[in-house]
């Protein structure tokens, strides 16, 4: 296509001919819509200058288009916004598929997050107490299905008397279409009238019904005709399913575009390479010169291959690449042209268009300027300064600091359970965010049952058997444990997938269970199991309340006393506990010796130990803390505990992050709001 700059003068021909051509690589595709936002608003300070971008990347033109609106810049993307993707199609798909799937926690949050979801309230409180109802019941393990399934989890939780009301309202709402979508067998008319009126019930606002907030505007026009459509033919469609429903109401859906009507900005415009072939810009912007958008991709498809479409007739794929080299061609010759691609997207390395390809090998064989090196401005930079700050931040303000809060001391805790001690001494920071700041970490939602569950699980059966049988064990000690978790893993509702697992680890805990059982008890102990203490230091002032709940204390026939923990995760090392890195049972010790356990007498603690009860291919194991006497032990630990308590007890004590080699906390929830591995790697703001 080059032949005709053969002869003299040529590369004075193809430098006039390049002339207001230039190249711009951006590190990825928002770099890309950024810098192009700002070449489009820039063409509008000259006036009557008219600029455009022309590319085949749906997803680079709405970028852009968002970026414009910042200067309230409305302008027309020729191609539209596919239905599915607008706000009143997005809805539908979303109430279809809550419906559909029962209500599941991610479903039926993404339906009543909407904007649209009102269900008859102020959309403010609608949405208050749909964040109530996610944090009271969807996350975390996964509820029973339908919205008897909700009612049954909000029994016992403190938003129960606000939300069940709501709820019930919302069920009424819903029964028919949740009938509909949940039935086996369902009409098609049947099944698209109930959801839309469901959709229009839960648009709906004290002050405007849901029809004319749901079907407003060009987008709410647009389904409005595509629910209309499927009413007038859904009498010809065959009975499904109700759960392949919302499946079909998205492929109804593809092939619908809501473009917006005429009024955007004048001089400004967005074109796909078709619509442009006609158009004329004083500045036109090729965007998304990378292999695969432009041009596309040949791949003939699964079905016919090349010497097959050939003999049906059809033309080649690359016959694609063609049309699209001339829309390229065509573009190329506006009076001033800017070339733009990502190098990468999604992180992923891209290659440039075989065009970018062609005029740089043409370029270099000429020893002509590069296209990227012809720019003026640089506008990468201005893009990345548009949300810079405002000033330069001075060295101290680019490193992070470790947090040091001193909250007052009427802020600090006076009461704390043996368990957060050993947090309280390997991070205090974490002490400070969860016990004074009151934060806690929210459960991921619909979470499948973990190692957490499965842990309250088993404590829950040893402490029903133990319980049950405090001195004598029954006559078969293995069958009654599997009887006591036959029926706590139907009350927990232990989904079948789990309990494949977890049932034959309990069998093998059961067995060992048994025979330790056995063995322990033959010297005539009484076993006392989950027994909550509270006890009180001597000597500090004000005073500090330190509770626990002992999943195991045997009374011996001496009058001594035996401490057992019950592990399903890690066992301290024998180490850690010597050194006080993990008091827990110390303490728990220190208490008993005290009496501070419920109807346990106080006495000599003569065994400390913990019980690894994990069914695998250990089926159980004791875990006895040894080398230190058990009494010596919890004094040593009372000592430490109560220097901590007098440390924290000055004002001027700050609740570090101490990240220590050999303390490092084992579970870290509140680490990335302490900044680690900002500035531990840093190395700045390490006073103290």
């Amino acid at each position: 296509g080059w032949r005709g700059l053969a002869g003299g003068g040529a590369r004075e021909r193809l430098e006039l001919g390049l002339r207001g051509v230039w190249r711009l690589d951006c590190p990825g595709p928002g770099e890309e819509a950024t810098a192009i936002a700002l070449m489009l608003r820039h063409a509008l300070e000259t006036r009557e200058r008219t600029a455009a971008l022309v590319t085949p990347d749906r997803s680079l033109a709405r970028r852009v288009a968002a970026e414009l609106r910042r200067w309230e810049i409305q302008v027309d993307d020729s191609a539209g916004v596919p239905l599915a993707e607008t706000p009143p199609g997005a809805f539908l798909r979303l109430t279809a598929r809550m419906l559909a799937e029962g209500l599941a926690p991610l479903s039926l949050l993404a339906a009543l997050k909407h904007p649209l979801a009102a269900g008859g309230e102020e959309p403010g409180a609608f949405k208050a107490k749909v964040r109530a109802l996610e944090i009271a019941v969807l996350r975390g393990v996964r509820p029973a299905s339908g919205f008897d399934g909700l009612l049954a989890a909000l029994d016992g939780k403190n938003e129960a008397a606000r939300l069940r009301p709501w709820l019930e309202g919302l069920r009424a709402m819903a029964a028919e279409a949740e009938a509909a979508l949940q039935a086996p067998e369902a009409r098609f008319d049947e099944a698209v009238g109930a959801q839309m009126r469901f959709a229009e019930a839960l648009a709906a606002t004290p002050d405007e019904p849901g029809a004319a907030r749901l079907w407003r505007g060009e987008a709410g026009e647009a389904a409005a005709a595509l629910a209309a459509a499927l009413l007038e033919n859904a009498e010809a469609a065959p009975a499904l399913p109700g759960s392949r429903y919302p499946a079909l109401l998205d492929t109804l859906m593809q092939g619908r575009v809501v473009r917006p009507p005429q009024g955007g900005h004048p001089r400004l415009a967005i074109w796909g390479p078709l619509e442009a072939r006609l158009q004329r810009a004083d500045l036109v912007i090729l965007g998304g010169l990378n292999e695969g958008t432009w041009p596309d991709e040949t791949d003939p498809g699964p079905w016919l291959s090349r010497p097959m479409r050939g003999s049906f007739g059809l033309p080649p794929v690359e016959r694609r690449i063609g049309l699209m080299a001339h829309d390229f061609a065509q573009a190329f010759a506006a009076p001033e042209i800017v070339l733009t691609r990502a190098t990468r997207i999604e992180g992923t390395p891209t290659v440039a268009s075989r065009w970018l390809l062609r005029l740089d090998a043409l370029l270099e064989s000429w020893g002509l300027v590069p296209l990227e090196q012809r720019q003026e401005t640089d506008w990468l930079h201005w893009a990345t300064q548009l949300d810079a700050p405002s000033r330069a931040l001075s060295a101290r303000e680019r490193s992070a600091r470790r947090p040091a809060p001193t909250p007052p001391l009427s802020a600090r805790p006076r009461k704390l359970p043996v368990t957060r001690i050993e947090t309280w001494l390997r991070d205090p920071y974490a002490l400070y965010a969860d016990r004074i700041l009151g934060l806690r970490p929210l459960d991921a939602i619909d979470q499948d049952p973990g190692a957490a569950e499965r842990g309250t699980l088993l404590h829950r059966i040893l402490e029903a058997f133990v319980k049950a049988y405090p001195d004598a064990l029954p006559e078969d000690p293995e069958a009654e444990l599997l009887r006591l978790g036959e029926a706590a893993f139907a009350e927990q509702s232990v989904p079948p997938g789990l309990r494949a697992f977890w049932w034959p680890r309990f069998r093998r805990i059961a067995r060992w269970f048994a025979e330790v059982e056995r063995n322990r008890r033959a010297d005539g102990r009484t076993v006392l199991a989950e027994r909550r203490g509270s006890f009180f230091p001597e000597g500090l002032e004000p005073p500090f309340e330190l509770v626990a709940k002992a999943d195991r204390i045997e009374s011996l026939p001496d009058g001594g006393l035996a401490l057992i923990d019950y592990k399903t995760g890690t066992v301290p090392k024998n180490a850690e506990i010597l050194h006080g890195k993990a008091p827990q049972l110390p303490l728990e010790a220190a208490m008993a010796a005290a009496g501070a356990f419920r109807d346990v007498p106080a006495g000599t603690v003569a065994e400390l130990a913990h019980w690894e009860i994990k069914g695998g291919r250990v089926e159980g194991k004791e875990h006895p803390v040894t080398k230190a006497d058990p009494a010596a032990l919890a004094g040593q630990a009372l000592d430490s505990l109560c220097a901590l308590i007098r440390r924290f007890d000055d004002p001027q004590t700050p609740y570090w992050s101490r990240p220590r080699p050999g303390w490092l906390p084992r579970f870290d929830d509140y680490g990335h709001l302490a900044r680690v591995q900002e500035w531990s790697a840093g190395g700045t703001g390490d006073e103290g």
